[in-house]
Parts: structure tokens; C-alpha cells; sequence
């Protein structure tokens, strides 16, 4: 097994055992988002069909769950917001 080979199992392996993301396996391995997607759709495929399944389930998960987690994100930015306006008011 080459290098990349390498690189590419290392990111589907994290994915697993982490249950993350592409952009959370991305920064945790210091990689391109862009190329750990490309790795785990395409090129992991041919070289390791079964980690693929288990990427791609994994995948489509987070996929089905995006909108929940912006939508929280949104929440939680307008809450911290909320708190800020309130201090200032506060202080008046």
C-alpha cells in the first residue's frame, strides 16, 4: 500500500470511529476538506469496499442530519446575541 492508500484509509478509519463529519475529519487530520471527501466517495472504493460502506452509511447519516445541526447552530448564535443585548441594556 502506497502512501495515499494510507492517508485515505487513516481518514475513512477516523470517520468511523469517530461517527465525524468530513470537515471534522478534515481539520482533525490537517487535511483538505475537499480532498477527504474525494478520498472517502471515490477513491476509498476501490481500495477498501468494506471501510467504504461503513464511510458511506456514515456519510449518509450526517448528511440526513445537517439541517438539525444549523438549525442549532443558528439557535445557539441568537441565544449568545439575546445575552449580549441584554447586558448592555443592563447597564443603562
Amino acid at each position: 500500500m502506497n502512501w495515499y492508500e494510507e492517508r485515505i484509509c487513516e481518514e475513512a478509519e477516523y470517520i468511523v470511529e469517530h461517527k465525524a463529519t468530513v470537515r471534522e475529519a478534515a481539520k482533525a487530520l490537517c487535511i483538505g476538506k475537499s480532498t477527504v471527501h474525494k478520498d472517502v466517495t471515490e477513491r476509498l472504493k476501490t481500495i477498501h469496499p468494506g471501510l467504504y460502506k461503513s464511510v458511506r452509511d456514515i456519510l449518509n447519516t450526517n448528511k440526513a442530519e445537517r439541517h438539525l445541526r444549523g438549525g442549532k447552530a443558528t439557535r445557539d448564535k441568537y441565544a449568545v446575541l439575546r445575552q449580549c443585548v441584554g447586558d448592555v441594556t443592563a447597564e443603562r
